[in-house]
Parts: C-alpha cells; sequence; structure tokens
C-alpha cells in the first residue's frame, strides 16, 4: 500500500449509523481521486453497535484502521491517539457525526496545499441536516465575546460563531472538520487533554495564534454536521461547555478574567433556571442548576 499523503482521523462513540454514513461518504468523495490516504477511527468504547458496524464495514476499506479503547478517554485525547497513528503529512479531524458532500475532501486539501506557506490550520464549511449553514468559526472567546454568546444571541448577529461566505482567516474553526500538517500539530502537542469535550479547538487554535500559526475558513468544501450525536441530550454540552469555558480562562486568562466569567456563567444561570421554573420547564431548569454548581465548586 502506498504511503498516505493524508490521514483523516475520525472519534466514534455510540454514533453507529452516523459512522456508518460519515465513512461512506469520505470513500465515496474520494473515489475519483489522486491523494494516498488513510482512515483511522479511534472508538471510544462505544457501548451501542458501533464497534460491531466498525468490524463489517472494515472489509470494505482498504484504507480503514480502527482503534479500539477499552474506556471513554475524551474527544480531544482519542484524537491525539489517532494522530500518533497516522501516517500522513497531512491531518483531517472529521466529527463522526460529519457527511462529506460531493468532493469537499479533495477540495478543502487542494486549498490548503496551494495556501499552505500563509495558512496552517483550515475548517470547511458545516452545514445542518436541512442544508441550512452551520456557524462553526468565529473569534476568541474574550469576555465581551462571552458576553454576547450568553445574553446577545451572539451566534444571530455574526458577534460570536459565523459561516462565513468566503474564504478568509479566522482565530477558530470548529474541529469538527479541521485540516492541518501532523507537523503543526504536533509542535503543539494536539489537543489538550485535560479537556474532556468541547473547546479544545479552541484552545489548540489559541495556542497555535501564540506561535503565529494561522487559521482559516474555507466555505467551498461543504460537510454535513449533526452536531450533539454522541450526547444523547441536551445537558450534557452546556455542561461540557461551562467547564470548557472555566478550563480556557484558568489555563490563558487572569484572576480577573476568571472572576468575571463566573459571574456571567452564574447570571446566564440564574436567569435560565427562572425562565425555566415560570415556563415549567424541567430540562431548562435541571440542565442550568448543575451548570451553577459546576461554576460554584469551580476553584
Amino acid at each position: 500500500m502506498t504511503k498516505p499523503t493524508l490521514s483523516i482521523v475520525v472519534v466514534s462513540y455510540n454514533t453507529a449509523e452516523t459512522t456508518r454514513t460519515c465513512l461512506v461518504s469520505i470513500q465515496k468523495s474520494l473515489a475519483a481521486t489522486t491523494i494516498a490516504y488513510e482512515i483511522i477511527v479511534v472508538d471510544n468504547n462505544s457501548q451501542d453497535e458501533t464497534k460491531a458496524g466498525l468490524k463489517k464495514i472494515s472489509a470494505s476499506f482498504p484504507q480503514l484502521q480502527i482503534i479500539v479503547n477499552t474506556e471513554n478517554v475524551g474527544f480531544g485525547k482519542a484524537n491525539n491517539q489517532g494522530a500518533s497513528r497516522a501516517k500522513g503529512e497531512y491531518l483531517l479531524f472529521l466529527n463522526s457525526d460529519t457527511e462529506v458532500l460531493n468532493d469537499a475532501i479533495t477540495k478543502i486539501f487542494t486549498y490548503y496545499r496551494q495556501h499552505q506557506t500563509a495558512i496552517h490550520f483550515l475548517g470547511g464549511r458545516l452545514l445542518n441536516p436541512d442544508r441550512t449553514p452551520q456557524p462553526s468559526c468565529g473569534p476568541f472567546y474574550t469576555l465581551p465575546v462571552v458576553f454576547g454568546a450568553l445574553f446577545l444571541k451572539g451566534d444571530y448577529w455574526g458577534l460570536t460563531r459565523s459561516s462565513p461566505s468566503r474564504a478568509r482567516t479566522v482565530d477558530w474553526v470548529s474541529g469538527a472538520c479541521l485540516l492541518t500538517k501532523k507537523e503543526y500539530f504536533e509542535t503543539l502537542s494536539g489537543f489538550d487533554e485535560g479537556i474532556f469535550m468541547y473547546m479544545e479547538e479552541i484552545d489548540l487554535l489559541y495556542r497555535a495564534k501564540k506561535i503565529n500559526l494561522k487559521t482559516a475558513f474555507y466555505p467551498d468544501a461543504r460537510f454535513i454536521h449533526i452536531g450533539f450525536a454522541s450526547s444523547g441530550q441536551k445537558t450534557y454540552p452546556v455542561i461540557q461547555v461551562y467547564r470548557g469555558f472555566l478550563y480556557f480562562y484558568h489555563k490563558h486568562y487572569g484572576r480577573f478574567s476568571l472572576f468575571v466569567l463566573k459571574s456571567m456563567l452564574q447570571l446566564k444561570a440564574v436567569l435560565a433556571i427562572i425562565v425555566g421554573k415560570i415556563r415549567r420547564n424541567a430540562y431548562l431548569t435541571k440542565t442550568y442548576e448543575q451548570s451553577y454548581e459546576i461554576v460554584a465548586l469551580d476553584r
């Protein structure tokens, strides 16, 4: 087998059907490609049919390698495992709940290679299942940006996350579709394994910017992204986002900024709890009671 140029890393966890769809779409997208590639799937000890499905589909995927963990080690650590196994010069991280549209992988790879002296990390355009744009890049979460996200519907106004119609440099792109050179990823020691899930790509690209590695968004390569596919329900991702904010600020900001962040997170939680109780919305109340507690216990 020819040594791969591109290594595609996919992390799965209880996503049997979406993982299969993702892999089939990768194979279809690259059916006519001249790019030598491999696919590395890292399964985080799925308890559904994912592992059996991977074993079954592997017979028709000569480029596929499968790593099966005995526990859920988290999204970042599992991606690091896949990257360490990769033989390609380039790494493409794809979420297991993505579906590649048409020749999107070839497009994003070609664009990256054409601009790799100026761009070091590149994200494609993510779409919701109904093909509407999914906000998937944005500015780093400074305090004003966090305020916009929590209280001003920042995504709606393009203050926090957006989906530009033209290629452009940005602070960060979604880790659901992230292309880079393996050497850059290794220079940064990969994803911070202290982040279990959510915010790991923002931390990675924040560290990248500190050493003058640039990130860009490329809208002509399109991928459907379901989102929250392995979370089961929305309480878990909200809690992980809260934890991600706290971890990020502990790591990169001073005590005053951390204090302001905590105040905003708790205010958001209190307001959501009040609304939840007025509307008798058990999900909202439970989610933000747990989120408030996370901030209160943070030291």
